[in-house]
């Protein structure tokens, strides 16, 4: 197996890894808000989120009687805490904040931690409709998390290594994503469970009056909707060093690469969400389980016999 090619930078790094999340985190909601303007007929779009920003900022917050404030907070801002957390781990080229020995473990623990942070969210805010939203979110997670893993499990199986420096070494001649494409999709729906997005945003769903944003407002409402645009953000970029080479390319330097395929990644999951329902708890377990865990499983075996085969 090749020698890892990640180099680890010094701490004080962090807060470049801070502001890239946060660049493509606008990033996906200026395109988020261009799209749904495109699909109205309408022009522009794109500077919806400083405008939305600003109008937040000015929103006075919300209470409710017998609110757990704590715990309402803590979900609130612990997403943002958590998709920093996440792309701690994902390489900019050659240099992460850290090479850990088991970074796709760390990444998948991170991405658990949700379950509580949303629930949290709905549960502290001592609402009928934020509490619904929190339990639909629940049930999106036991669909979509353990097809998940097992997406995870592909790469690191093929590296023989649970770290991302190894797994981007071992891709070195061909990409695992041209021979892990059920994986690759599976963690693309992972993705988009975690962050709440796409087929698992019925936890915020209109008939339920917004669900676990149905009495965020102000402050609280701008960091909940902004670590679901970092959490997009950190998926789409652990995508790259997991399935898409990393930093490697022609021409550009290996950061430049690893932002170009972030971001591309990133676009073509904010454009998906119109494309792709959002579907109900059942049915999506029903989806969950009886396709996408079956054939992350397959995809898992195939690999593994491709290993033994080459061993």
């Amino acid at each position: 197996m090749p020698e890892a090619v990640v180099m680890t930078v010094p701490g004080y790094w962090a807060v470049l890894a801070a502001v890239l999340l946060g660049g493509l985190a606008v990033f996906a909601a200026a395109l988020d808000a261009g799209l749904s303007d495109r699909a109205q007929g309408l022009g522009g779009g794109w500077g919806a989120p400083l405008a939305g920003t600003a109008r937040l900022l000015r929103q006075r917050r919300r209470t409710t009687v017998a609110a757990d404030a704590v715990l309402w907070r803590v979900g609130n801002a612990g997403m943002l805490m958590g998709a920093l957390l996440m792309v701690a781990v994902v390489p900019l080229g050659w240099w992460a904040l850290a090479d850990l020995d088991v970074g796709v473990v760390w990444f998948n623990a991170v991405d658990v931690m949700v379950w509580a942070l949303v629930w949290l969210a709905g549960w502290g805010a001592n609402s009928t409709h934020s509490l619904v939203g929190g339990y639909r979110f629940l049930a999106h997670g036991l669909a979509y998390e353990l097809p998940l893993m097992f997406a995870l499990v592909a790469p690191a199986i093929a590296a023989g290594s649970l770290s991302v420096g190894d797994v981007v070494a071992a891709q070195e001649g061909l990409w695992f994503v041209v021979w892990m494409p059920v994986a690759f999709v599976v963690f693309l729906v992972g993705v988009t469970g975690f962050s709440v997005w796409g087929p698992s945003a019925p936890a915020l769903g209109a008939d339920i009056a917004g669900g676990v944003l149905s009495e965020l407002s102000g402050v609280d409402r701008l960091v909940f909707l902004a670590g679901r645009y970092a959490f997009l953000a950190a998926g789409a970029a652990f995508s790259v060093p997991l399935f898409l080479g990393g930093g490697a390319g022609p021409v550009l330097p290996g950061w430049a690469w690893s932002l170009v395929k972030t971001a591309a990644v990133l676009g073509v999951l904010v454009w998906l969400r119109r494309k792709l329902p959002a579907l109900r708890p059942d049915r999506f377990m029903e989806i969950g389980w009886v396709v996408m865990l079956p054939a992350a499983l397959l995809q898992d075996l195939v690999v593994a016999l491709i290993v033994v085969g080459k061993a």
